[in-house]
């Protein structure tokens, strides 16, 4: 959908390990072995309902070289065990060193492969230091990759349709939102045909209902977890729900819980708008940039191309039409990095000079798309769906109208892009009983809150608001570029979670790194 304001899909490895993808084209295949270890599960006592998921014993196969895999049981539905049972995709990259537990890792999304981020990109996620003292576990949350999973289509270009149609130019704002709550309520129909009841228990309170369960099966009293993006949001969710269970937890690139769904759009416009602006700047510094004149001057030029893309779409070899939705997808997938400002410039040089495919490339690995048409993973469709349950709409379709002219006004370039979304999911199979609000986790351990002064996608702001709301938060500041800090901007970041994660130790005050 080329306008839609719900929250944007954030997964950590869009900013790298894409990168990676689009030169190589590298996709991992499990190929389990017969098994060779098993859990050993905390034996704690629950409901007796819920028993035998938290003493299930877990068999790890050995799978892509060093790694283990194995999958979990949970219950569909946490208040009723009896509606059947699901499988919790997991892998294992055991510790090197002295091992002092097991350490859960999630990438963000909401939609985003656990088991894949691991496998594919173990020193990316944690540095060795982490792979020495902990079990790195990663684990596909319900209704992600290869736990049970979301399922929306048969034919993938009824995908194909839902995210890269053009909505048409409407006079009327109020034809727009209709188009958009069509395309929700028809694909939703879709997902509900194809996943069953499953749909409507794939939120994030139930996933964090699993964590706990993969924590004593695991063999841990306390859980240790380093979230990020999304997975901070899950992270928050665990220790509001079980906060006498929290071990060590890091939140990095953190989303308010308390955020209103149109104000997270609006902050990720801004944002998005404030990293264009740096590469900007970046590049009008360096021969060979595709932009001349100020910084204001190009936010201008890439605001009239979209603009001309919504007009005039251009065509692509493979027949697909680029317009301005499609577009703006292929930009914030390298803003997501600085390292990838390039490939930015490489975007815009070519589409300057009438060519689609390379915004089709990159839009491409943003949705998980393979040049043949498939998709490698249903993150679409699990974000789609999880986020139809953790934010119910909020806004009738006057409200919506006046939501956009003030993202216009607020974000000139990117507000238009990421407008007249607020109703996507009023007619969806079913209906989000959370409410949104701030996160307190009365009783946890402590936990750190990692906030980039520049983050694009997850605004610093949000990391401030976490850290605040929580009883026992500990902001973490990074000065600097780009989508979550640990492993990826400077030693003061990484020695301080290091430290934390293994010697338990808390910084007294704000290290600003």
């Amino acid at each position: 959908m080329s306008k839609d304001s719900r929250a944007l899909r954030l997964p950590l490895v869009a900013a790298t390990l894409a990168m990676t993808l689009l030169m190589s084209g590298c996709v991992s295949i499990f190929i389990p072995d017969l098994p060779t270890k098993t859990s050993s599960p905390t034996d704690e006592k629950v409901e007796p309902s819920l028993q035998g998921f938290y003493s299930q014993v877990l068999k790890w196969t050995k799978c892509n070289g060093s790694f283990y895999c194995a999958k979990a049981s949970a219950p569909m539905d946490w208040s009723d065990p009896s509606k059947g049972k699901i499988e919790i995709a997991l892998v294992k990259s055991p510790a090197t060193g002295k091992k002092h537990g097991s350490l859960l890792v999630n990438p963000g999304g909401p939609g985003a492969s656990g088991v894949e981020f691991v496998v594919d990109s173990l020193d990316y996620a944690v540095d060795s230091k982490l792979q020495s003292n902990f079990d790195i576990i990663g684990f596909d949350p319900r209704g992600v990759g290869k736990s049970t999973a979301v399922s929306c289509y048969k034919d993938p270009a009824d995908l194909d349709k839902f995210i890269y149609e053009i909505v048409p130019l409407e006079t009327d704002p109020v034809k727009t939102i209709k188009a958009i709550e069509e395309s929700y309520k028809a694909f939703g129909a879709d997902c509900l045909k194809y996943t069953g009841d499953f749909l409507g228990f794939v939120d994030t309170i139930s996933a964090a209902k699993d964590m706990d369960m993969l924590r004593a099966v695991l063999g841990d009293k306390k859980l240790n977890y380093l979230g990020y993006s999304y997975g901070t949001f899950l992270g928050a969710t665990y220790a509001e729900l079980f906060p006498k269970n929290t071990g060590k937890l890091v939140l990095d690139g953190a989303l308010d819980p308390a955020t209103s769904d149109f104000d997270v759009t609006l902050t990720q416009a801004k944002g998005f708008e404030s990293a264009a602006r740096a590469y900007l700047s970046d590049c009008l510094s360096q021969s060979g940039c595709p932009f001349s004149g100020t910084v204001d001057q190009g936010m201008k030029t890439i605001k009239s191309l979209l603009d001309r893309l919504d007009a005039s779409p251009i065509k692509s070899s493979d027949g697909r039409m680029l317009g301005s939705g499609t577009m703006f997808t292929a930009i914030i997938l390298p803003l997501y990095s600085s390292d990838n400002w390039p490939y930015l410039s490489d975007l815009f040089s070519d589409v300057f000079q009438g060519n689609a495919d390379y915004a089709f490339q990159l839009a491409d690995i943003y949705n998980g798309r393979d040049a043949d048409g498939t998709y490698k993973d249903n993150s679409t469709e699990a974000f789609t769906a999880i986020n139809c349950l953790d934010y119910p709409p909020e806004a009738s379709r006057e409200v919506v109208i006046q939501e956009a002219e003030r993202l216009a006004q607020e974000a000139p370039v990117f507000g238009p892009q990421m407008s007249y979304g607020g109703t996507s999911c009023v007619d969806w199979p079913f209906k989000s009983t959370r409410v949104r609000g701030p996160i307190k986790a009365a009783g946890s351990a402590p936990i750190l809150v990692l906030g980039t002064t520049n983050d694009p996608a997850t605004p610093y702001q949000w990391a401030v608001n976490l850290a605040g709301e929580l009883e026992n938060g500990h902001l973490i500041t990074y000065k600097g570029e780009g989508h979550t800090a640990y492993n990826k901007s400077n030693s003061c970041v990484d020695d301080t979670v290091d430290d934390f994660f293994i010697s338990g130790k808390v910084p007294a005050t704000d290290p600003k790194c």
